[in-house]
């Protein structure tokens, strides 16, 4: 079994990937056909097997690591560790990301698309609880696609191959085809927010040097994007005024879904990429 699995990771990335996702969901099958028959709430039906199925992501992964690729310490590899200049990392993160996208809602109110209210009694409960829900999504999807997906495809593709293959991944998961303009252009910001953190890790089967980043800067940037859209949408701070179209603000309410919302994400993408480039021009190694 275990000269299976070192085979593996000669394999190439997409058959990796498939294998890696066709185990998890073997693994969790079982799980997510009980929560449909024993919980009769669907909604809490949903939170648990999603749960369950990224506490199983979490496992395989260490699994993974170990047997096919010989990385005892894969969520390091992958950019996640205990440290200062990491907690530093995605408390920028959050703040850059944070006040992005309240510089995009100030934008829109500037040019009459949005009117703000005042916020209710409840506002305290939500900003904790809209902090709490941001940083669960963003380090579950950053781990999950700047993790253990970027390394899949970094052991295999040039750089670029694996900005527009994990970007195009990141949006389509999402299934929303409005949105995926806008989404690529998110998944670009974040691989570029990984890679502002490089530095060498070693080489890999081929001989190659290896680059690893950290995920302290992605997760707190997608943490603040989705912890100030959480905000003026569940405490209804903002309603938009109709003076546009709804594709230019946001259809339904998205902001994703919108032309101001790309312009934005766009701009947020090549700014993120001017910063990674001047800090690995400024690095040692």
């Amino acid at each position: 079994m275990k000269v299976f699995l070192s085979k593996i990771s000669r394999y190439p990335a997409p058959a990796r990937v498939a294998i890696f996702v066709g185990v998890l969901l073997l693994l969790w099958a079982p799980f997510a056909i009980a929560g449909q028959f024993l919980i009769a709430d669907q909604n809490l039906a949903s939170i648990l097997t999603l749960i369950v199925l990224y506490l199983i992501f979490i496992g395989l992964v260490k699994i993974w690591g170990k047997h096919v690729h010989r990385e005892p310490r894969i969520f390091w590899q992958y950019g996640l560790e205990f440290s200062r200049r990491i907690g530093l990392e995605l408390a920028s993160g959050l703040g850059v990301g944070f006040f992005s996208l309240w510089l995009l809602f100030g934008v829109e109110t500037v040019f009459g698309f949005v009117e703000w209210q005042s916020p209710s009694a409840l506002f305290p409960r939500i900003l904790l609880e809209g902090l709490l829900v941001a940083l669960a999504i963003a380090f579950a999807e950053e781990l999950l696609f700047r993790g253990w997906l970027f390394d899949e495809l970094q052991r295999d593709y040039t750089p670029l191959g694996c900005l527009w293959f994990n970007a195009i991944a990141f949006a389509a998961i999402h299934f929303n085809l409005l949105a995926f303009p806008s989404l690529v252009c998110l998944g670009i910001t974040l691989v570029w927010a990984k890679r502002a953190s490089y530095e060498p890790s070693g080489k890999d089967y081929r001989g190659f040097k290896r680059l690893r980043g950290r995920l302290g800067l992605p997760i707190g940037l997608h943490a603040g994007l989705v912890w100030g859209n959480y905000l003026i949408e569940v405490g209804k701070l903002a309603r938009y005024t109709d003076r546009v179209p709804a594709w230019v603000t946001g259809i339904n309410r998205n902001p994703l879904v919108g032309l101001m919302g790309f312009l934005f994400l766009l701009g947020l993408a090549i700014a993120a990429r001017y910063y990674a480039q001047r800090r690995l021009a400024h690095s040692k190694w």
